[in-house]
């Protein structure tokens, strides 16, 4: 089947739209344009996860700090 792509100018005609494609059972996604560089929140993410897997740097002295990482 097609696509279309719908740009509704406020958010009354996002709803009405909305309600109008669940009533008639109408499969749809929204997707939300991010004001962020795509590049910079992949560095971010990538950041996010390597957190997560304890690749960190800890910084134990602030008053102090070259020595304290090294």
């Amino acid at each position: 089947m097609e696509t279309i792509i719908v740009h509704p100018k406020n958010q009354k005609q996002l709803a009405t739209i909305e309600t109008i494609l669940k009533a008639l059972d109408v499969p749809f996604n929204k997707e939300e344009k991010s004001p962020y560089n795509p590049a910079f929140v992949a560095k971010i993410k990538e950041s996010i996860e390597q957190v997560k897997q304890g690749k960190v740097t800890v910084i134990k002295d602030p008053q102090n700090i070259w020595p304290s990482i090294l």
